[in-house]
């Protein structure tokens, strides 16, 4: 399923999080907090998905040691919990009701995994103003604001694409934000 979609899909399901006019994208200058939190979602999102396409499918069972995640149980990982905090920031059941971890194992499945996964947390992203972000919602026995769950998912992808970069760096590949910011030095 491609992204619009996908968008598509999500904006009908996601009504609750929209005023019921026609969706437009947020405005920068009228909802910063908003606008400044899908910016750095966007910014690690872009450096996991680089990293997923740069490593080559045999090096996706690499581990560096054998407690840990393989690269593309990481990256399964990554995409589980991206569904998993955008939907709770929705206020909506998790989309993906088998773990991308435990069952999908080629690049391809997992590249497609984390392209879904994107997908919906760009729509969820992308409807929240900063008066949304603010709109208490439940977690567990508490009210958090939405905004919480937007930030543990920015926060989560960024601690693992530590993972993966250090995963590449063992393997002598550079991560793509390294690649990004030499490419700009020159």
């Amino acid at each position: 399923m491609s992204r619009s979609c996908l968008s598509v899909l999500f904006v009908t399901l996601a009504a609750g999080l929209a005023p019921a006019q026609p969706v437009s994208p947020v405005d920068p200058v009228a909802n910063p907090l908003s606008a400044t939190l899908k910016s750095l979602y966007e910014g690690v999102v872009r450096n996991v998905v680089d990293s997923a396409n740069k490593v080559p499918e045999d090096l996706y069972a690499f581990r560096p040691a054998p407690e840990v995640r393989s690269f593309g149980e990481m990256l399964g990982h990554v995409a589980d919990a991206m569904t998993s905090y955008c939907a709770r920031a929705a206020e909506a059941k998790n989309p993906v009701a088998d773990s991308v971890e435990k069952t999908k194992k080629t690049k391809a499945e997992i590249l497609a995994a984390l392209d879904y996964a994107r997908g919906y947390c760009d729509g969820v992203y992308g409807l929240v103003t900063d008066a949304d972000a603010l709109r208490t919602v439940t977690m567990g026995e508490n009210k958090v604001p939405r905004a919480r769950f937007l930030m543990a998912n920015i926060s989560h992808v960024n601690e693992h694409y530590g993972n993966l970069a250090t995963y590449m760096r063992i393997k002598g590949i550079v991560p793509p934000s390294t690649e990004r910011a030499q490419q700009m030095r020159r």
